[in-house]
């Protein structure tokens, strides 16, 4: 494909969505204030409603008064609000209904993007249901078939809210890769699969689950190496892991950041770059040769690096 002309003689693209696991508002704002006054404008998920179980993973709701304070400033500011199932645990299609309406109630308007988080039930073509063919024998193999009860896209299942997906949000993510340039890796974004018809678009992004990980994508040489490059790199990340810590930031994640700042990037949140994606590329369906290209690609990239997601 031909190197995308970036807006505003920009050289790249680079933002983040930030699943909103153990995110409170301890350990949110500093992070946030550090990106803002960096210039970066990305994205963050939210959970609308709180949970009546016990989570595996928690963190604030958009229930919480504080929390909620705290994401209206970020919105105000310039930053992303995007939605990560409607509370942190298995919701039916009833909760998960008035989830979305509590989201639009509080922002004004629908999600343009959804994320998947790994301990809901209700969570869109997750698990097995991410790839195809011998690829999915290959995932629950590797996996040892432990990840196979996610029903968000079932039609007879309690858990089912497909359509209402389709009607409501743009784009939703599926796979993440251990390489800095995600048009590089996946140069479709955002991409229609016909085998996935309730996602209205998909996209993928670049593995930052953690600290650890989120430093490494970003590495000197692999800066350099997206710039070199005119790409885009969609990260993927939990800033409530370990990014504030003691009291501060990780050192080499604000190194890393304040370094990336200072080259021509065009730092939008994560829906701006994927409109003006769409706005460049069109609708685009993958093949099926392209689709198990890119699920073979996720999946060495998980035997081979690891990762999160």
């Amino acid at each position: 494909m031909k190197p995308i002309v970036w807006p505003e003689g920009k050289r790249f693209a680079f933002t983040v969505f930030d699943d909103t696991d153990l995110s409170t508002v301890d350990n949110g704002p500093p992070v946030y204030r550090f990106l803002y006054e960096h210039g970066f404008r990305t994205t963050k998920s939210v959970w609308p409603l709180q949970g009546s179980d016990t989570p595996a993973v928690g963190g604030a709701t958009c229930q919480d008064p504080h929390y909620l304070r705290w994401v209206y400033e970020l919105r105000e500011q310039g930053f992303e609000i995007a939605l990560h199932n409607v509370t942190y645990h298995s919701s039916r299609r009833a909760d998960i209904l008035a989830g979305i309406e509590e989201y639009k109630r509080l922002f004004g308007t629908y999600p343009s993007i959804h994320v998947n988080h790994n301990d809901c039930g209700d969570s869109l073509y997750w698990g097995e249901a991410r790839v195809s063919g011998l690829n999915r024998l290959f995932y629950n193999l590797l996996t040892r078939f432990k990840k196979r009860s996610f029903q968000g896209h079932v039609e007879s299942s309690d858990f089912f809210w497909g359509d209402i997906c389709k009607q409501k949000i743009k784009y939703v993510r599926n796979f993440v890769f251990p390489h800095i340039n995600t048009l590089k890796v996946c140069p479709h974004i955002p991409y229609f699969d016909s085998h996935r018809p309730y996602v209205n678009y998909w996209f993928a992004s670049a593995e930052g689950g953690d600290v650890r990980s989120f430093t490494r994508t970003i590495s000197e040489q692999n800066q350099d190496s997206l710039e070199d490059e005119g790409g885009a790199c969609i990260m993927y990340t939990h800033f409530g892991k370990s990014f504030y810590k003691h009291g501060q930031l990780n050192p080499r994640f604000a190194e890393l950041m304040k370094r990336l700042s200072r080259k021509n990037g065009w730092f939008v949140p994560v829906s701006t770059l994927l409109d003006y994606l769409l706005s460049v590329h069109g609708h685009h369906t993958i093949s099926a040769r392209e689709r198990h290209r890119l699920e073979t690609k996720w999946l060495l990239g998980k035997i081979l690096v690891g990762g999160t997601s």
